[in-house]
């Protein structure tokens, strides 16, 4: 039977934001080396892709985040894959406290791809043994992101440092760029509660900059955001947020 992954680690000093909550970064981060680590040890990580020359490419994250955690936070992490048809798998994700408290849930979906043609496989062909656990520790569909009317443009560059092994810009990296896109002001007097990521395409490794293209709505506390290079979208991205 499978067994949900569970890691203990204390959130450090440099890990966390001037205000002392963990940096959007940092909680990509761990999320994905989860997620990693966990299919590394069911036999279907990285490694084992490689030798059927395919990969896992996420499609979509969605992070809720409760109580954003503070530097010197014991957390408890952990992770699991919850259902796969077809070319999809999901895997879910919680951050607890040592009280038991939830602060973090998150839910993702990734495909297999072949790495010659890119294009989707099906699980049940790559991996016959693949299983996931009946537990869903949020109960929300996978929609669209709906389209929008950008108010505002941030250009970004991309460094080495953003490039990671498989040799694109790292999903973790887009969090960045879009909560960096608002504004000083703006993140300076609000608080991160939630983002949806929806990825579309791999952004190149020689890529020297992407265009960030913003919209707010201001009712909701919610921004809106396009991640391009020229006239290709790579991503979008909604980020929620409260007021400090």
């Amino acid at each position: 039977m499978m067994q949900k992954l569970i890691e203990k680690h204390t959130l450090k000093t440099y890990q966390c934001d001037r205000y002392g909550f963990m940096r959007p970064i940092t909680l990509m981060n761990l999320l994905q080396g989860l997620a990693g680590t966990h299919a590394d040890s069911l036999g279907f990580g990285r490694d084992a892709c490689l030798k059927k020359n395919i990969a896992w490419v996420v499609t979509h994250m969605f992070i809720d985040i409760i109580d954003m955690p503070r530097s010197g936070d014991k957390l408890i992490y952990s992770t699991w894959p919850t259902t796969a048809g077809g070319v999809r798998s999901e895997r879910d994700f919680e951050v607890r406290d040592e009280s038991g408290k939830l602060k973090i849930r998150a839910i993702s979906q990734w495909v297999l791809i072949d790495l010659q043609t890119r294009r989707p496989m099906r699980i049940s062909e790559c991996f016959p043994d693949w299983t996931g656990i009946d537990e869903r520790v949020w109960n929300r569909d996978f929609d669209k992101c709906n389209d929008f009317i950008p108010t505002k443009s941030h250009v970004m560059a991309c460094r080495f440092d953003d490039i990671d092994v498989n040799q694109h810009i790292n999903n973790a990296v887009y969090a960045v760029w879009a909560t960096e896109s608002v504004g000083f002001d703006f993140r300076n007097s609000h608080e991160l509660r939630g983002i949806d990521i929806y990825f579309e395409h791999e952004i190149n490794p020689h890529t020297p900059t992407v265009r960030i293209e913003v919209a707010f709505d201001t009712d909701n506390n919610v921004s809106h955001h396009k991640i391009m290079t020229e006239e290709i979208e790579h991503a979008k991205v909604v980020c929620y947020w409260k007021t400090l």
